[in-house]
């Protein structure tokens, strides 16, 4: 890892609450929900596009976790965002992400540059997963998921016994905890009101574990059971619910379009901080 990425990715997580910072989604995929397909002939170009935007840190995926998604083998996925991964490692002043559940595709990643991973399964998935970050000092995101939905369920709850288990995992591998950004994971394994309860929750797991928390919401589908919106015009709903969770504690925030959260984001934080705490 360049030891100005190294720099950064420290300031990312140990400044998140002060700075509020976005990560930029670019996906290299032909099947992704929100914009599959749109970036696969000239990924680096966008994501030199977002980092210019002021994108604090760019995550990059080569498969989609929709619901209904396809496994890709790891050695496909590789093959999908190794240009962008190395070109855009090698270039940007900002750390990559890569956003996987393979620590094999992680491995890869992270040889290549990358600094951080974001694990939708929480290391709790693929079992070599914590070991292989730590090894490369990376950074992690360990995102909340569950096999099925249970209507019936504490979601936050649930939420914090997951994250136990995994932060244990994280640190008998050997992972830095000052490293680590917990995510509730909207849009996985939970009905429509325990989307909008895990938003809510953020402040338990803020309690619970006194690490961000990064909210990944943008344009999900729980959004447009709100306003009945398609996806591709839930620009203004994805800011609105990013900003409620802002208000609820989360402190960095995965979005698709990264200049619109940045202004929202500069000016909430100004009114919500100008009147003390919430």
């Amino acid at each position: 890892m360049r030891p100005d990425i190294a720099a950064r990715l420290d300031a990312l997580f140990r400044d998140a609450d002060a700075d509020w910072p976005v990560m930029g989604i670019l996906n290299v995929t032909p099947d992704s929900f929100s914009d599959g397909g749109r970036h696969d002939a000239a990924p680096v170009a966008r994501g030199e596009a977002l980092a210019s935007e002021g994108a604090a840190v760019l995550d990059i995926g080569g498969e989609s976790t929709r619901p209904g998604f396809t496994p890709v083998p790891a050695e496909e996925e590789w093959r999908r965002i190794a240009p962008a991964v190395e070109a855009l490692a090698a270039s940007l002043p900002v750390p990559v992400s890569v956003d996987t559940t393979k620590a094999a595709v992680a491995r890869r990643a992270l040889a290549a540059g990358a600094a951080v991973v974001n694990d939708v399964w929480g290391f709790l998935g693929d079992p070599a997963m914590a070991e292989t970050v730590a090894e490369a000092g990376a950074g992690a995101v360990l995102m909340h998921n569950r096999d099925g939905i249970d209507p019936a369920l504490d979601i936050v709850g649930d939420m914090l016994g997951f994250f136990e288990r995994a932060l244990r995992h994280a640190e008998s591998a050997g992972v830095a905890r000052a490293r680590i950004a917990l995510d509730p994971g909207i849009g996985f394994g939970k009905t429509q009101a325990q989307q909008v309860e895990a938003i809510r929750g953020v402040g338990r797991l803020r309690a619970a574990f006194g690490l961000p928390v990064l909210v990944g919401l943008s344009k999900k589908r729980f959004l447009g059971h709100i306003t009945g919106a398609p996806v591709e015009r839930r620009g203004v709903e994805t800011v609105a619910a990013n900003l409620a969770a802002a208000a609820a504690g989360a402190s960095i925030f995965r979005v698709h379009d990264v200049a619109e959260h940045v202004a929202a984001l500069k000016v909430f934080r100004a009114v919500h901080r100008a009147g003390g705490p919430a």
